[in-house]
Order: C-alpha cells, then sequence, then structure tokens
C-alpha cells in the first residue's frame, strides 16, 4: 500500500463545562464531544522522505506551523517513519470550534499508522495525539465521547444525540486564548458538576443543563451569537448550542425537514452546513 484517502471529521461539543485553570495554562473541561460526518478529506502516498503538504486553502503552510506537518514529524521522530506526500481539501472552517486543525493531526496519526504498518494502539496514538493539541486524542476514536482533563481523558459512550445537525457559521473569530482568558469569571463561582454520562446512560437527555459555559463569555461580546441560537430554537431545533468557543452555533433536529426549512432561513447570511453524526 502507497496510497490511502482518509476522512477528517468535524466535532461539536454538547455541553461544556470549564471547571478549573492548571498550573500549566491549560483549562480543565467536562463535556460530550460529537464526532459529525461533516468532513475534510486526506490523502497520503508514501515517498521517500520529508513531508511534502499541499491543499485547496492558501493559509496552511508547507511547515511546522502546520498540525499535519507536525503530526507526521513527531512519528518520524518516534518511529522513523518515511516520507509523506499530504493532499488536504479543507471543508470545516478554520477556527470555528469544529476541530477541524485537531481532526486533520489526527487523521495524519492515522493514516501513517495505516500506511507504515505501525504496531500501534489507538490509546498510544491519544498519548501522542495531546502533544499537538488538547483535542487530538478524540479525534483517534471519534463517534461520541465524555470529554475530561484538558480533554485527553475520554471516555466512548452510546450516543443518543441522533437526528439532523445544522452547522451555522458566521462570518466572526472568537479567539480561544481570549475566550479562556475570560473564564476565570466562571471560574470564581462555584460549579457543580453536571454529570452527563449518567444523564446518558438512564437515557434522559436534560438539554437545559447540557449547557456551554463560553456561551456565557461569547455572547455578551457577540450578541449575534446569542440571536443565531434563538433563531435555531425558533425554528424547532430540540437542543441549539456554541460550539467549543465558537463561532459556530449548531442546531439539533429531530426531523430533517425542519433542519433543512432552517438552513434557507440562514444560508443567505452565514456559511451553513447540513450534517448527522458519524457511523
Amino acid at each position: 500500500m502507497t496510497t490511502v484517502v482518509l476522512k477528517s471529521h468535524a466535532k461539536v461539543n454538547i455541553g461544556l463545562q470549564i471547571l478549573d485553570q492548571r498550573w500549566d495554562g491549560y483549562h480543565t473541561i467536562h463535556t460530550i464531544f460529537q464526532e459529525l460526518e461533516f468532513h475534510d478529506t486526506i490523502t497520503l502516498e508514501k515517498r521517500d522522505n520529508g513531508c511534502d503538504f499541499s491543499s485547496n486553502v492558501e493559509w496552511l503552510k508547507n511547515d511546522d506551523s502546520n498540525l499535519c506537518v507536525k503530526a507526521w514529524q513527531k512519528l518520524a521522530d518516534i518511529f522513523g517513519v518515511g516520507g509523506i506526500s499530504i493532499q488536504l481539501e479543507k471543508r470545516i472552517p478554520a477556527g470555528a470550534g469544529l476541530g477541524g486543525g485537531s481532526s486533520n493531526a489526527a487523521t495524519i496519526l492515522k493514516g501513517l499508522r495505516q500506511l507504515y504498518e505501525l504496531n500501534v494502539s489507538d490509546n498510544e496514538l491519544e498519548s501522542i495525539g495531546v502533544e499537538l493539541g488538547a483535542d487530538v486524542p478524540f479525534f483517534i476514536q471519534g463517534k461520541t465521547q465524555l470529554g475530561e482533563g484538558i480533554g485527553d481523558k475520554l471516555n466512548p459512550i452510546e450516543s443518543v444525540f441522533k437526528g439532523t445537525y445544522l452547522l451555522v457559521v458566521p462570518n466572526l473569530h472568537i479567539d480561544t486564548k481570549w475566550a479562556y482568558g475570560k473564564a476565570k469569571n466562571i471560574l470564581d463561582k462555584p460549579i457543580e458538576i453536571v454529570n452527563f454520562a449518567s444523564f446518558i446512560r438512564k437515557g434522559i437527555i436534560p438539554f437545559e443543563l447540557f449547557e456551554n459555559d463560553f456561551e456565557a463569555i461569547v455572547v455578551p461580546a457577540y450578541p449575534e451569537i446569542g440571536q443565531i441560537k434563538n433563531s435555531l430554537r425558533a425554528h424547532k431545533a430540540r437542543f441549539a448550542s456554541l460550539s467549543g468557543s465558537g463561532s459556530t452555533v449548531f442546531g439539533l433536529f429531530d426531523e430533517e425537514a425542519d433542519a433543512k426549512s432552517a438552513e434557507s432561513y440562514f444560508s443567505s447570511r452565514y456559511n451553513t452546513f447540513l450534517t448527522s453524526p458519524s457511523h
């Protein structure tokens, strides 16, 4: 095998609590990661040495500022894998809370394992992945997982978040460092951890408890986010939320027809994507 073509999926967070700030500046969180069918496409081809990266977007460079290149370098350093040609067809918007860069890095790790027939477990890849980014470990196994720690302590759960997802992506760049920097206001208040996984195992989904703490930070600064969320609910979304620290707002719909109707309302003003949970 000299070539593999892989899907690199997006994610949303269903509920996100910010619990604490660690000594290293990272924050501990409590969240449910839900992988989606919406994806980038990555083609990997063996080459003798080095890493040659190309993409359909100009802002990703063929250097070590690129998570894809960093992922190859990690496995080259640890396992001595050979060279690689990476072709990335990017669809997931950058800086939108959908985990696109982290997903790309995880997909490179998995693709190199396949191409070079490395005897490496998913858990080992997750340990390598966290050095690239806090969300990278989730994308090694994907699907639906409870995320704790900095998002690297993961437990798969049976997904009950079925339906059609409408992603609404406003033309806003919300800086993740800024959002986490403002989290001190949340951490100053007493925190009661919502046991997301326990509710799911009981088959109960109290969506009113599945809140994203970043909304209290982001919505006052970017009122448009709150307006999109309210409009999604008004268009029959069973649940609507900010994903990660933004800027994507997503709605979960029981009926695909309702999701399509909502998309027609938003699509003239925003980037929109209809998708479903990954299988």
